[in-house]
């Protein structure tokens, strides 16, 4: 039926998005598999999963409810009412400062900051083909965090060479580890194997590096290098969300060589793409959404690992996908700050409950893929 429909000069996807997901004719059924939403505009095309873009707005709406809740919550507790007229300018004196200045810079880099890894750990679990691909356990982390370290500990430069110092550790820890791993190619499984061991070497060098520096310039690394959005300020919200925002757009433009990379190298080159350009570009683009985190709240671990896998799990997608791992790393990071200032005994910094979380989460997802293998 297909194969009449494309010799008639009638495109069977159109057609299925009058008739629906099934076109029944006579006793025969087609399927044309999950509907999509298609926009068009200026003669360019996107097609969207509709169950992508329904999980995406459920998940927008719960980060909404979460910040609103973190918004309320603290020592100082205050209405849904009186967050809204905050946020809008109807409030001021008290109000207008706990909501804006004091909590608002902190749910805001929750929201942003989560996003980016999220995002993250999509680009390098779609482009590696593995679930274990965190940029946190393949070292990527660790060399953004010891660029970093050096900027504070040895130069004390702004939050410029901070950042500066955070990409040029993670786009040098990722080339030795591609190097290291290189054997006619890059596999994703001895890639992984060579990642851990450079990070365990990164995290010994960073362990020296405070060790080695004044005390109290080692105790706020230290905290720091724990992963706190504690202190972050609106100057860092901004030029951190401008800069991620510029980013998540190439990963944008970069999603569909990805998907096709999933394929494999041969199957995405005979489909028109160019893979060492696009390969270096995701990299590029995955290592420096790992480090802007870093360098404004330090590594805050496991949500690039988890944040893409539940996405998945959810939309239901044949490979991983960067909006839904966007959202629910943006809710991870929220939910997780929120316990770590409001439920836990003590405030802790959040990389502390992200830890905590992704350590079960990367316990239960190695035994269930040797479930697999059995």
């Amino acid at each position: 039926m297909r194969e009449e429909l494309e010799t008639k000069g009638r495109d069977p996807n159109r057609l299925a998005s009058f008739l629906g997901r099934h076109w029944t004719t006579g006793t025969e059924t087609v399927d044309f598999g999950r509907r999509v939403l298609v926009l068009r505009r200026w003669r360019i095309a996107a097609r969207f999963d509709w169950r992508t873009v329904i999980v995406c707005a459920v998940l927008a709406l719960a980060v909404t409810c979460m910040a609103v809740l973190a918004l309320m919550t603290g020592s100082y507790q205050l209405s849904p009412g009186q967050v809204g007229s905050a946020l809008t300018g109807g409030e001021t004196g008290l109000v207008h400062d706990i909501v804006v200045e004091w909590r608002l810079p902190r749910v805001a880099a929750a929201i942003v900051f989560g996003a980016a890894l999220g995002a993250s750990g999509a680009v390098f679990q779609s482009l590696l083909r593995n679930p274990l691909a965190d940029p946190g356990i393949i070292g990527f982390s660790q060399g953004s965090y010891t660029g970093a370290l050096i900027v504070i500990l040895v130069i004390g430069g702004s939050y410029w060479q901070l950042v500066g110092g955070a990409l040029l550790g993670g786009m040098a820890t990722a080339i030795v580890v591609y190097v290291l791993a290189w054997r006619r190619g890059v596999q994703g499984f001895r890639l992984i194997i060579v990642g851990i061991g450079v990070s365990a070497m990164l995290g010994s060098i960073n362990t020296w590096l405070i060790l080695k520096a004044d005390l109290e310039v080692a105790m706020a690394a230290a905290v720091w290098g724990a992963g706190s959005l504690n202190g972050v300020s609106w100057t860092q919200v901004i030029i951190g969300g401008a800069s991620i925002a510029i980013l998540l757009l190439l990963a944008a433009t970069l999603s569909q060589p990805m998907r096709q990379m999933e394929l494999g190298d041969d199957a995405a080159a005979s489909q028109g793409v160019r893979i060492p350009p696009a390969r270096l570009a995701l990299i590029v683009v995955g290592v420096a959404l790992t480090a802007t985190v870093t360098a404004a709240s330090g590594p805050i671990a496991f949500i690039s690992l988890v944040a893409p896998q539940i996405a998945r799990r959810l939309a239901r997608t044949a490979g991983i996908t960067l909006a839904p791992a966007a959202f629910v790393g943006a809710l991870l990071c929220l939910v997780a700050d929120y316990i770590a200032q409001h439920i836990a005994p003590t405030s802790l910094p959040v990389g502390i409950i992200t830890v905590m979380l992704g350590g079960g989460y990367l316990g239960w997802l190695l035994f269930t893929e040797a479930r697999k293998r059995l």
